[in-house]
């Protein structure tokens, strides 16, 4: 018989450092804040062409040395095209930085072909919009599990979905990593992760309370989550690869995005065995909450 592992024989120890974390989290998120990216507070992008393809590394250095420290600079179009995005409002910004490119560039000077400024309305509208998203996210969660399963799953899942984000952009906060579009994605796609994960633990549980009768929940749960390890650590492991390889070579425009899904995927599988399902112990989940209510047929009075 395969041995299963008393997973939740630890999760007093596990609860005592989710809380932990969580209050970290959340202190470094009120009192550092965020550190929002151009996408979200406004500012200048300028567009410039190269007569040879431009080096990326090079451009960010040069730009550095000029003292354009917080300047963003990304491949646009053709290999010779590239956007820069930097704060401030100054219509001659575009002009200074092709100048200072022009000092430093040697045989392969920069043009300005186009220069455009983001308000911080704009901003704003998208930061709204893309806490708006998650809430969303989270309230059709919410509705998919207590339809799908039962409304105390619905609640371990939501809390171990507020416990991943929570702590992805606690760390966020804590580093102060920019918090721009493509990482308000890698939030979204943590939502979908942990998701995943949950609910296959989940339909295990529903399953092993038809064939474990006998079992009390934590033996239920154990089981459950024993079954479901490999197909877990194959997932995590698998994914964190892919991400490990967009941290390392993706470059400084993916770095926000990769870090965010590294450490939501991390907290998304230890969520789903700790968070999820200590939550159903608490709510005393039994297996008359999985059975379906019985409904009074109609009597029919004909003779």
């Amino acid at each position: 018989m395969k041995r299963t592992i008393n997973f939740m024989g630890v999760r007093n120890i596990a609860f005592a450092l989710t809380l932990f974390l969580t209050v970290l989290a959340l202190f470094s998120w009120f009192h550092k804040g965020l550190n929002f990216g151009l996408d979200f507070t406004g500012g200048t992008l300028i567009e410039l062409n190269y007569e040879k393809p431009a080096d990326l590394t090079q451009v960010r250095s040069e730009l550095a040395a000029a003292g354009y420290h917080e300047a963003i600079v990304q491949s646009f179009g053709d290999t010779t095209d590239l956007l820069v995005r930097m704060p401030g409002d100054d219509p001659k910004l575009g002009a200074q930085v092709a100048d200072a490119l022009r000092k430093v560039g040697g045989d392969n000077p920069a043009t300005v072909s186009r220069t455009e400024f983001v308000g911080p309305q704009v901003g704003e509208e998208l930061r709204d919009q893309g806490g708006l998203g998650m809430l969303m996210a989270l309230g059709g969660v919410l509705i998919y599990l207590a339809f799908r399963f039962q409304w105390k799953f619905a609640v371990g899942a939501i809390a171990s979905l507020v416990h991943d984000v929570v702590v992805t952009m606690g760390i966020l906060s804590f580093f102060q990593i920019t918090f721009d579009l493509t990482v308000l994605a890698a939030v979204l796609a943590i939502i979908g992760y942990s998701l995943n994960d949950t609910i296959v633990v989940f339909d295990r549980v529903r399953e092993n309370f038809r064939v474990l009768r006998k079992a009390s929940l934590i033996e239920n749960i154990n089981v459950s989550t024993t079954q479901t390890l490999l197909r877990t650590l194959a997932t995590s492991i698998s994914t964190l690869l892919a991400i490990a390889a967009l941290l390392f070579f993706g470059g400084d425009n993916l770095f926000g995005f990769s870090i965010a899904l590294f450490i939501g995927v991390l907290a998304g599988t230890y969520s789903s065995i700790y968070i999820a399902n200590v939550v159903l112990i608490w709510l005393n989940l039994n297996s008359e909450d999985l059975i379906a209510p019985v409904t009074k047929d109609k009597v029919d009075d004909r003779p």
